[in-house]
Order: structure tokens, then C-alpha cells, then sequence
């Protein structure tokens, strides 16, 4: 939505929690935020929020889009035409050559396109992208598939996102939910005591749909010296994703989900239509 361009990262409705992680990982000097997720899962409309956070008159930032889906004040950004050879890899050639303190490229499509944007993030400059991976910890390992050294992947890293789209319950009729017991159990999760839960009845306002607007679910892998020698190692995104969980707090995607009924934000039936597939 057009209208919600000027937002920062506050107005995405991320966890609390992981809304501090990403906040600090933006403040990184130099190196590169990742943000994962499928077509349609909100990954442009963070990265534009972060710009929105990070965009200031003392620092140059510039963007290779494609197409550019926002016109934002302060910023150069250039529309990559690949139909006449202005690639992301070469659009992001020509930009570094304006020693930008911020780059944002919309796709990392490719090797070329990736081992551009690392070796930038390694030189100084803030690096922000996405990819089409499941979850955080597969966006470590797919660079590595591109063809980008580990090594490079492991010392541009700041950290990962992974994300996807969550209907929220329509507050005009929101009425609890007596959820089955047996679906409770299903999930496979310790709700905290007394949590209700709730849906939408269906109204005027919401289409009978019980839903009005989206909230981010959020998946954060903040990278630390441990996930760089793992990468060093060849270790799997599983053996990274299990890792973080253990030490560095990460909440799946699923887990965020669920925090967001625990929170009355979204119903029981939403989170399982969302992360069925994971």
C-alpha cells in the first residue's frame, strides 16, 4: 500500500523481541541484512522501512530496483533493465562507484549479483537485500549455493530475517474462540496460563471475511562468531537454524505466529492456513 510507505520498522507490527534485534542489526557501520521470504510475504515493504529508519541528509543511499515500487525522498534509486543489460549486477557495479554509505538491492537473483553486494558490505558500505528462501538460516547456506565463498558469507552476514504475511482478526468483531482441545494439543506449544483466544465473527467492515489488515511474522538469526565458524564448516541451515534457537533466541516463524494469538492479534485458524507449509 502506497500510503503506508512512510512507515519505519515500528509500523510492521513485529514482536517486540525481534523488532530490537533488526533495529540493532541496522545500525551495523558496514556489512549485510538479508530479508527471506516468499513472493508476497512483505519482504519490499521492510526493506523500504528500513531505508525509511536509516534515510537521512548526512548519508548517501542508494537503491537498484526492479521495478522501483516507491519514489523515496533523499534517495538515488535506479531501475534495473535487464532487456537492455542493466542487470542488478550491473546497476550495482555503477552505484558503488558513488561510494554510497547505504545500498539496497531489491533481488539477489544470482552469483554475480551476490558477490557484488558481499564484497560492497565488506568494504565498507551497509548492504540490504532479499532472497526466496524459507526461513533465516537458509538464506546463509543459499548464498553459499550461489557460489559466494563462505567465507565472504560469513564475514558480511549481520544478520537474517526470514518473514511471511498474517491476516489480523477484525477488531470490529472480534469474539473469543473456543478452540478444540485437540487442535490446541496439535500445535504443539505452551500457551501461557489464562490465554483466550479469538476470531472474527464476519461484519460489514471486514468483508465477513473476520479478518482486516496483515501483520509481519518474523523469523530473526542475528549471525555471531559461532554461526560464521559453523558456515566456515559447511553446516546445514537446520543445524544453524537449531543453534540460534538454543542460543541466540531465535523464534521460528511458527512460534511468532503463535505469539500473535497468545497477543489476540491473529486466530488459531490463520496461523495454521500461514505456516502449514513450513
Amino acid at each position: 500500500d502506497k500510503a503506508n510507505l512512510s512507515i519505519g520498522l515500528d509500523g510492521l507490527g513485529v514482536t517486540p523481541n525481534n523488532l530490537e534485534q533488526m533495529k540493532e542489526a541496522i545500525r551495523a557501520p558496514f556489512g549485510m541484512v538479508l530479508v527471506t521470504g516468499p513472493t508476497g510475504s512483505g519482504k519490499s515493504t521492510t526493506l523500504y522501512s528500513i531505508i525509511n529508519e536509516l534515510n537521512s541528509v548526512e548519508r548517501n543511499i542508494v537503491t537498484v530496483e526492479d521495478p522501483v515500487e516507491y519514489l523515496i525522498e533523499g534517495l538515488t534509486q535506479i531501475q534495473a533493465r535487464p532487456d537492455i543489460g542493466l542487470t542488478f549486477a550491473e546497476g550495482l557495479r555503477a552505484i558503488l562507484r558513488q561510494s554510497p554509505d547505504i545500498v539496497m538491492v531489491g533481488e539477489i537473483r544470482d552469483g554475480e549479483t551476490a558477490d557484488i553486494a558481499i564484497k560492497a558490505s565488506l568494504t565498507g558500505q551497509l548492504v540490504f537485500s532479499t532472497l526466496h528462501t524459507n526461513d533465516a538460516a537458509g538464506a546463509l547456506t543459499r548464498l553459499v549455493d550461489m557460489g559466494v565463498e563462505p567465507f565472504l558469507v560469513a564475514s558480511s552476514l549481520v544478520m537474517t530475517t526470514a518473514q511471511r504475511l498474517c491476516r489480523k482478526i477484525c477488531s470490529s468483531c472480534k469474539i473469543e474462540d473456543d478452540v478444540p482441545k485437540d487442535v490446541i494439543e496439535r500445535l504443539n506449544y505452551t500457551f501461557k496460563k489464562g490465554t483466550k483466544f479469538y476470531k472474527g465473527k464476519g461484519c460489514e467492515a471486514c468483508r465477513k471475511t473476520g479478518y482486516k489488515g496483515r501483520t509481519s511474522l518474523t523469523e530473526v538469526l542475528m549471525v555471531d562468531d559461532e554461526v560464521r565458524t559453523m558456515l566456515l564448516k559447511g553446516a546445514s541451515s537446520d543445524a544453524i537454524k537449531d543453534y540460534a534457537k538454543r542460543n541466540l533466541g531465535l523464534k521460528t516463524l511458527y512460534e511468532d505466529a503463535l505469539l500473535k494469538v497468545e497477543s489476540g492479534e491473529t486466530s488459531v485458524e490463520e496461523v495454521l492456513r500461514v505456516t502449514s507449509t513450513e
